[in-house]
C-alpha cells in the first residue's frame, strides 16, 4: 500500500505540467523538487550521522558554479557540468572532511561553516573566473538528444527526475545496511568502535555523497535561474534545507520529504498577505516547532504509540 501510494504521488507530481498551465505553480513545484533534494542531503549528514554540516551552502555554490562555468567559460555541455560539479564537490567534501571529522563536534561545525563562507567569498571576489558580483549571466537551456529544456514545465519534468533519482537513491541508502551503521555511529559511536566498526569511512562517504547530490541540485538550479552570481550562496538556502530536516525530523527520510514539499509551498501560499507573510511564516515555523519538537516524523511516532497504547487496554 505504500508504494502504490509513492507511485502515484510521484506519477501525480510528473504529470503537473498536464495539470496546470501555470508557470507560477509549475516553478514552486521545480523549487520544491530541488530543496526537497538538498534537504535530503543534509538529513544524510545531520538526521543520520548526526553532525550539523553548513557546508552544504558551500556545497550548493560549486555545483552551481561548476556547471556554469562548464558551459559557459570551458566549452563543456550541461551534462559535464553537472558530472564535474558532484565529482568537485566529492574529492573538495573528502578533502575538508577528512579532517573536520577527526576533531569534535563543535569544531565540525565551526569547519563547515568556515568552508561556506570562504567559497562565498571566491564567488564574489575571485572576478577573473566568476565575475564577482556581475555573476555569469544568460545561462543557456539544456538539450537532451536535441530536446531542449527552454520553458518552466520542461525545466520542472528536468528537475522532477533528477528528484526521483536522488531521493530514490538516498532512500536505498539510508535503509541499507550503512544507512543503519550511520545511525548507530549517531547514537552511539563508542559502542560501535567497539564491535571493531570504524566511524570514519561511514562518516566521509556520507559527507562526501550528500556533498555530490547538492552539487547537482545546485547547477540544475542554477540553470533554471538562468544566471549564478553570489548570491546564489545566501544563507537563505541554507536556512530553508535546515529548516526541512528540522521541521521532517532529523533522521526521517520520508518525514524530511514530506516538510520538503510543504515548506516550499508555504511562503508562496502566504502571498495573500504580502505585509504579513513572513511574520506568519515565522509564527507557523514557531507553532511548528514548540507543538512537534522531534519534527513530523516524531510526532507521528508518538502518535502511532498511543494508538497501539489505546488498543491494548
Amino acid at each position: 500500500m505504500k508504494l502504490v501510494a509513492i507511485i502515484a504521488a510521484a506519477a501525480l507530481a510528473g504529470a503537473l505540467p498536464w495539470l496546470t498551465s501555470s508557470n507560477y505553480i509549475i516553478g514552486i513545484a521545480l523549487s520544491a523538487c530541488i530543496f526537497t533534494v538538498a534537504a535530503a542531503a543534509l538529513n544524510l549528514v545531520y538526521g543520520y550521522t548526526g553532525l550539523l554540516s553548513f557546508a552544504q551552502l558551500g556545497f550548493w555554490g560549486i555545483g552551481g558554479y561548476a556547471t556554469a562555468l562548464t558551459v559557459m567559460t570551458f566549452g563543456g555541455n550541461f551534462w559535464v557540468g553537472l558530472l564535474s560539479a558532484a565529482l568537485i564537490n566529492a574529492v573538495v567534501a573528502l578533502a575538508i572532511g577528512y579532517p573536520a571529522l577527526r576533531t569534535n563536534r563543535h569544531a565540525f561545525v565551526m569547519t563547515t561553516l568556515a568552508f561556506a563562507l570562504l567559497v562565498s567569498l571566491v564567488a564574489r571576489d575571485w572576478v577573473s573566473l566568476t565575475r564577482g558580483p556581475l555573476g555569469i549571466p544568460g545561462l543557456p537551456p539544456p538539450t537532451l538528444f536535441g530536446y531542449a529544456f527552454r520553458t518552466t514545465p520542461q525545466f520542472y519534468l528536468l528537475a522532477w527526475a533528477y528528484a526521483l533519482l536522488a531521493l530514490g537513491f538516498l532512500y536505498a541508502l539510508c535503509t541499507s545496511r550503512i544507512g543503519r551503521t550511520l545511525v548507530a555511529i549517531k547514537q552511539n559511536e563508542p559502542l560501535v568502535r567497539a564491535q571493531g566498526i570504524s566511524p570514519m569511512p561511514y562518516k566521509l562517504a556520507a559527507f562526501a555523497i550528500a556533498a555530490a547530490i547538492t552539487g547537482v541540485a545546485g547547477g540544475i538550479y542554477a540553470f533554471h535561474l538562468k544566471i549564478i552570481d553570489p548570491l546564489f550562496l545566501d544563507f537563505y538556502y541554507m536556512q530553508t534545507f535546515l529548516i526541512m530536516v528540522i521541521i521532517g525530523g532529523a533522521g526521517s527520510f520520508w518525514g524530511v520529504v514530506i516538510a520538503g514539499v510543504l515548506m516550499a509551498a508555504l511562503p508562496e501560499a502566504l502571498r495573500f498577505s504580502e505585509d504579513w507573510r513572513m511574520i506568519i511564516y515565522g509564527a507557523v515555523l514557531l507553532a511548528a516547532m514548540l507543538a512537534m519538537p522531534e519534527g513530523v516524523a516524531g510526532w507521528w511516532r508518538a502518535r502511532r504509540v498511543e494508538r497501539m497504547r489505546a488498543a491494548l487496554r
